[in-house]
């Protein structure tokens, strides 16, 4: 038998496989909607039956049926009952099914066969081959970039013949991908002759896909390819001085401007700025780490201990100050490795994943914005000018990712915050790495939409038991004024059982009025005006509504669940605008297209190869694909005391970029906590600032590619993410390859540009852009490692991997990350052999955080976690910025009972105590004291049972230990200094995330105990190792 979380000894150690964090297939190629200029194939796709119109203008009445895409009929006819409400006082009223026209579909402006284009097999997870033993992706295969976007300034979009790309190697494509195209605008395009936005006539140019707005992939034009190849690559903004003579001829592009108006200074220029870039450090500093520790080599079998006493903080790139001063911040984006190997061999040989985190779209208190007429781009790769372009002089830049020479636009010579011009160098644009553009129209595919929020409940009888309805119904009255938008704003209900119940708001009735489709096997939609309404217009009724919903169903016999219909019905309603659609679901869904069956089997839970972690039917995430092409993203709210078979139904969330929720055991009586955080978590969903028909994109220098994305969203092409909506409170997270050798550059750049609708219907454009070294040796590699961003992608590759293979398959690869990367430091870095485990300063908490992995809910062995708690941990690691990842695979523990002001912080006049962060084992741990625990989505405070008296009355209101009741969630507010103290400290911590974490008080006999016990990480548990042995398993692998 070998050891949980280790591979058997002789057995080839397993490796992570690069897995496609986008839509991957099984069964038939499948669309939702025409694809224009599709050039790879020739087969014929068929529509699934959805209404796939055009977003281009909102129209007021929606189809109830479309064509049959098989027979070429259309289906109408056939009286629909609609039954009266049950306990509603308003009129039941029967429905006819409207007859249709034979093509009710909005026209195409192009005829013909629709074709279907498979993706190219860079997307495909199951397409590179994997060097067993590693986490790493393809070794000996670096993944393509070998198709370019070609422009050209014709408007028509002729088709270029090509060849469809290839991939080197191996690329045995195991099944289709899906291509979701859910209207014209939304199509793959891999290789154009569009048109790129013209910012710089003013001229406005109509595009026909996200695309071709915010601008192809790394290559725009042919041309580039040699570009200025010998070219100086220093970064920076500022500028050689100019040649004599320049300051007093007319610069190009300005003729007819009176030369006084260029308010140059007489005489030869001189900038004073000193050059930035890596060329221009000291040559003493190279190789050099800009904090000394980061060169001491530890061992860890003597210095155990590791963990610092302060929340720990990444790594700063080794760069010039004044490029560092403008870098991004790292909570936005970051990279796994802080100096960027110059081969992809060096990167092999380290076996350290590359990869970047993004938290891209994360609530901000500053954050520059640009309202100008011109979004100054790359004309060939497109990247936004930003800090680390450098200016060859006033008139010209150059890209930092591409290296392409491009003029600076007349309107770019001015500096508005200044007021000066003839210094674009000073502009905000390029004094800030994260920066918001307002876009100008050519930046839009239609008007931007309205934000339009869809609320689907699940009214069956296990629903109506829990009475999550009162809670959410309560949320929604206090929060509708908060909800963000403006007078476009529209909202809508639709509930379910067995039956799928709509309820009209128009403007005018004396109160809701309810209609019931009761034929699922082929829901339409009554009255498609009058069911998504104007808020303002209609508030009185949505209230009347909110009010009344928790009482009408309070005597339902309905057991079954209609969730896929649901579904339908809701995605046919909001797909002429999109939006936001919040779903909330307490039980397996059981009739109609979608229905599930129970497949957990509690007493295998602890065996690591049969559990399913595999949707079982291709429904919901064919769906999302469809609400994805028409903008809708759909949040999955689970509340459930029963296996729910979140794999399945987590899918409706992932492909449509929304966001998956779970309240397991809610009930509004028997786990009042629940309660509390539903509508803590419920206040912030419904009020944070939301982004709609987003794309995002991230471009990195020439000679690096990405080949893995990791997150909730599509992949549309190449590398352009459908975001439906964006939220600020989810992380992505993408792997990287180095393509081609960076020999002759010492600085590469990265940048993330997010597309979006605001909730005031306001189209922009945030960037952030990330610069960071290159570096020649294996030991400055690993010297600017990042081990929580380290860790954090290794975590989104071991989802990946135990959904493709197994969980024992993913727990081995986490280990043999480590271990790889530990005997590749210590073969091909440390000069004398030492005995121990010898590892560099930066990665001395990387056996650590990987062993913490495997005791976390996703990845652990044993039957404490049940398989929708699992899946749900899974969605987590996937979804959530690595802040927060961390967090709940490594908690931090404090000690409580001695708060003190000393080193406290101040915010906002409240004290914040700043107590010491402790291992997590129990010798840590006194019965004289009590513990905080802080695991991201829960507190846990263990009071010893030799506590003292002063903290017992003074915090916990209690005169002794037994008088601490078993299920204490709250402390109370006590005029106390200790109180004061306690609280505040645990205000501050809840502060600081999207989300609730509840406060258990854990006695020493309380059930909870197990659950603080269980994160204790470095001590040993039936079924997995305590740090030490695990540190001792890794020095035998590496030392062999």
């Amino acid at each position: 038998m070998s050891q949980p979380g280790i591979p058997a000894s002789g057995g080839a150690p397993i490796g992570l496989q690069a897995q496609n964090g986008a839509a991957r297939a099984s069964g038939s190629p499948y669309t939702n909607g025409p694809v224009q200029n599709a050039l790879m194939s020739s087969q014929v796709s068929v529509s699934q039956g959805h209404n796939s119109q055009l977003p281009g203008s909102y129209p007021h009445l929606l189809p109830a049926k479309t064509l049959n895409p098989v027979s070429g009929q259309s289906n109408s006819g056939g009286s629909q009952t609609v039954s009266p409400l049950s306990n509603y006082q308003g009129p039941g009223q029967t429905v006819y099914r409207p007859s249709v026209a034979s093509n009710p579909v909005t026209p195409s402006l192009h005829s013909g066969p629709v074709l279907q284009m498979p993706l190219p097999t860079s997307q495909n997870p199951a397409a590179t081959s994997m060097p067993s033993g590693s986490f790493l992706p393809g070794a000996n295969i670096p993944p393509p970039l070998n198709w370019q976007y070609n422009y050209s300034s014709q408007t028509n979009h002729c088709p270029r013949a090509s060849s469809q790309p290839t991939m080197p190697g191996n690329t045995n494509l195991t099944s289709p991908q899906y291509v979701s195209s859910g209207d014209t605008s939304l199509q793959n395009n891999f290789i154009k002759s569009g048109i790129i936005p013209n910012t710089n006539n003013g001229s406005v140019v109509v595009h026909n896909s996200y695309d071709e707005i915010e601008g192809g992939g790394f290559l725009a034009t042919p041309q580039l390819t040699n570009k200025n190849p010998t070219m100086s690559r220093s970064v920076g903004y500022s500028y050689p001085s100019l040649p004599p003579g320049y300051q007093n001829t007319i610069p190009p592009s300005t003729t007819g401007m009176p030369p006084s108006s260029l308010n140059y200074p007489s005489g030869p220029q001189a900038f004073t700025q000193t050059p930035l870039g890596a060329n221009h450090l000291p040559a003493s500093m190279s190789g050099l780490s800009l904090h000394p520790e980061g060169l001491r080599v530890i061992n860890l079998l003597q210095e155990r201990n590791m963990l610092p006493l302060t929340p720990l903080q990444p790594p700063v790139p080794n760069l010039h100050e004044d490029i560092q001063k403008l870098n991004c911040n790292p909570e936005l984006f970051r990279c796994t490795l802080t100096s960027i190997p110059q081969t992809q061999a060096l990167l092999n040989k380290a076996k350290l994943p590359l990869g970047l985190l993004l938290h891209p779209f994360k609530d901000l208190v500053q954050l520059p914005v640009v309202t100008s007429s011109t979004i100054v781009r790359c004309r060939s790769c497109r990247t936004y000018i930003n800090p680390f372009v450098s200016f060859l002089d006033q008139r010209r830049w150059k890209c930092n990712l591409c290296y392409r020479v491009n003029d600076v636009p007349e309107e770019f010579m001015y500096n508005p915050l200044t007021r000066v011009y003839g210094e674009p160098h000073r502009r905000p644009e390029v004094q800030n790495a994260t920066i918001e553009f307002m876009a100008p129209s050519e930046y839009m595919l239609r008007p931007p939409q309205p934000p339009v929020y869809l609320f689907v409940f699940d009214v069956s009888h296990n629903a109506v038991e829990t009475g999550y309805l009162n809670s959410v119904c309560q949320s929604l009255l206090d929060n509708l004024d908060l909800l963000p938008g403006n007078t476009r704003t529209k909202i809508g209900f639709i509930t379910f059982d067995s039956t799928i119940h709509f309820y009209s708001l128009q403007e005018g009735l004396s109160q809701p009025q309810m209609l019931i489709v009761s034929d699922i096997e082929d829901v339409f939609i009554p009255m498609p005006e009058n069911l998504l309404v104007n808020l303002n217009e209609s508030k009185e009724l949505v209230q009347d509504l909110l009010k009344t919903l928790p009482q009408m169903f309070t005597k339902t016999l309905e057991t079954q669940s209609a969730l896929g219909p649901a579904l339908q019905a809701a995605f046919k309603l909001m797909s002429p605008t999109g939006g936001r659609m919040s779903v909330f679901q307490t039980q397996l869904p059981t009739l109609g297209v979608g229905a599930l069956k129970p497949r957990e089997e509690p007493n295998q839970r602890s065996s690591a190869k049969e559990i399913h972690l595999t949707p079982s039917t291709d429904f919901y995430k064919k769906l999302a694909l469809d609400c994805s092409g028409q903008q809708v993203a759909v949040d999955l709210f689970l509340l459930s005391g029963q296996y729910s078979d979140l794999a399945s139904l987590g899918c409706i969330s992932r492909y449509s970029a929304g966001s998956v929720y779970y309240y397991p055991s809610y009930h509004h009586q028997h786990n009042p906590v629940q309660v509390q955080k539903l509508q803590k978590e419920l206040q912030r969903y419904l009020t944070r600032k939301i982004g709609f028909e987003a794309v995002m994109r991230i471009r990195c220098t020439k000679g690096l590619s990405i080949h893995t994305f990791h997150g909730n969203f599509f992949v549309r092409s190449t590398d352009l993410l459908s975001l439906p909506n964006v939220n600020p409170d989810a992380g992505y997270a993408v792997q990287m390859s180095v393509e081609e050798s960076l020999t002759d550059t010492q600085l590469v750049s990265f940048q993330s540009a997010l597309l979006y609708t605001s909730s005031k219907g306001e189209r922009r454009i945030r960037v952030h852009t990330l610069c960071l070294p290159v570096v020649s040796t294996l030991n400055e590699v690993f010297l600017g490692a990042d081990v929580q961003a380290i860790s954090g992608l290794l975590a989104n590759m071991a989802v990946d991997r135990s959904v493709t293979a197994s969980l024992s398959d993913a727990r081995d690869a986490l280990v043999n990350a480590v271990i790889d990367s530990l005997s590749a430091y210590r073969s091909s870095v440390l000069s004398n052999q030492q005995h121990g485990l010898m590892v560099p300063f930066s990665l001395r908490l990387f056996p650590l955080f990987v062993l913490a992995l495997l005791k976390q809910k996703s990845f652990q062995t044993g039957t404490n976690a049940c398989l929708d708690e699992r899946i749900f941990a899974m969605c987590q690691v996937k979804n959530q910025p690595l802040v927060y990842l961390m967090l709940t695979t490594h908690p931090s523990l404090y000690r409580v009972d001695n708060l003190s002001d000393e080193g406290a912080i101040n915010i906002n006049d409240r004290t914040i105590p700043q107590p010491p962060i402790l291992q997590l084992s129990v010798e840590k741990l006194s019965r004289d004291g009590a513990f905080l625990m802080d695991a991201g989505s829960v507190l846990m405070l263990w009071v010893g049972r030799n506590c003292g008296q002063n903290f017992l009355s003074q915090v916990l209101g209690v005169e002794n230990y037994a008088l601490i009741p078993q299920t204490m969630t709250d402390l109370p507010e006590l005029d106390t200094p200790e109180s004061a103290r306690t609280i505040a400290f645990i205000s501050w911590l809840r502060e600081q995330r999207p989300f609730y974490p509840i406060l258990y008080v854990i006695r020493d006999e309380s059930p909870m105990k197990a659950n603080f016990l269980q994160n204790m990480v470095e001590d040993r548990t039936e079924s997995a190792l305590s740090y030490y042995e695990f540190l001792l398993h890794i020095q035998q692998q590496v030392n062999k």
